[in-house]
């Protein structure tokens, strides 16, 4: 039977979210019905409630969360009631022309649960990226589901769902960052610093974060930085560039997302370096650049989805790194609230007071 749990909806554009009943029916086919223990407050679910992802309100909010399979439905057969997992946002197919090519983190048919959780009078909510997790429980496709082991604290394994991992395969996935590499990385907040600590898991020797806030240029020392650069007091390309030799950074990563940073980012590289897009653009951004420097400098311009992450290769392997130690996911912990927290927890995102908050149940 449906049951009747508590979540956090956006009914309109721009207005506070609320906590309010959500009923979550059983899980049907290749679906699978999650008991959420913890879920990051992330960027994109303030986009959705201020309309910038599209209008299809009331959205419940939440996606990167961990927790435990509660029930599953007919022809799951890799999951079972008990397992913990972390949720992902992309739930490979296996049978696109990506998958098919042997690049499933580029699948063009990812999929979500069939069923629609609502609101008491029947009104069908919009899951954020397809989950749903600021609820005591939320109905995904079962391939939304990763496994791994249950010894990782929920708080920090569901970082993995969205911003961590997006920010560490956006170094060790798109940019292949290599042993001894010079990385800088623009943008030093929740996506931004799991950039920096992606770099120094992949060995880099020289790591340039780059920021505004000098807050934020301290937590990326913490996390592995060798130098900070605040832009808004130096020229931040030609500081890159005196910090590597006057050439400029083998790889560059933008974890901002807006057309000056982007340009940033493409002088303060190597010739034949790489520059890395994981920052989110908006709609209306457009980039102008030379194209005799896009010619002329060689290398490569990638943009970074999701990390260009597999979950089931790197959520388990990501997860072990923090059991034994390599990986300090409870570093972007920056604090704990309940589900009528939220509203507060974007106010001091925005402020850039915070990595991340994360919703407890």
């Amino acid at each position: 039977m449906a049951q009747v749990v508590r979540g956090v909806i956006a009914r309109a554009k721009g207005a506070p979210v609320e906590v309010v009943p959500v009923v979550v029916p059983d899980p049907g086919p290749g679906e699978a019905v999650v008991r959420v223990q913890a879920c990051g407050v992330c960027h994109t679910d303030l986009h959705y409630r201020e309309g910038g992802i599209n209008d299809e309100f009331p959205f419940l909010l939440g996606h990167e969360a961990a927790g435990v399979v509660e029930s599953v439905g007919t022809g799951v057969e890799d999951l079972s009631p008990g397992d913990f997992v972390i949720l992902n946002w992309r739930a490979v197919c296996g049978r696109c022309r990506a998958c098919k090519r042997g690049r499933p983190w580029y699948c063009f048919a990812t999929h979500n649960a069939k069923q629609k959780m609502t609101l008491e009078d029947g009104t069908e909510l919009s899951p954020a990226l397809g989950i749903g997790a600021f609820a005591e429980k939320t109905l995904v496709a079962a391939g939304q589901c990763t496994k791994v082991d249950p010894a990782a604290s929920p708080a920090a394994a569901g970082l993995l769902g969205c911003g961590v991992m997006a920010g560490l395969g956006a170094a060790i996935n798109t940019g292949q960052v290599g042993r001894g590499d010079s990385v800088a990385v623009i943008g030093c907040g929740g996506v931004g610093n799991a950039a920096v600590v992606g770099s120094r898991l992949a060995g880099a020797g020289t790591i340039i974060a780059v920021d505004v806030d000098d807050r934020k240029l301290a937590t990326a020392q913490r996390l592995g930085a060798t130098h900070t650069v605040n832009s808004r007091a130096v020229d931040a390309v030609e500081t890159i560039r005196s910090l590597t030799g006057g050439n400029g950074a083998d790889v560059v990563i933008e974890a901002v997302g807006r057309p000056e940073t982007y340009r940033q980012a493409f002088y303060a590289r190597d010739l034949a370096g790489t520059v890395v897009l994981v920052g989110v653009p908006t709609p209306e951004m457009k980039l102008e650049l030379p194209l005799l420097d896009v010619f002329g400098r060689g290398g490569a311009l990638k943009s970074s989805w999701y990390g260009d992450c597999l979950p089931e290769r790197d959520f388990p392997m990501l997860v072990d790194l923090y059991l034994q130690g390599r990986l300090d996911l409870d570093a972007f912990v920056s604090e704990t609230v309940p589900p009528d927290g939220v509203e507060e927890a974007f106010a001091r995102m925005q402020r850039g007071e915070v990595l991340r908050s994360v919703v407890v149940f």
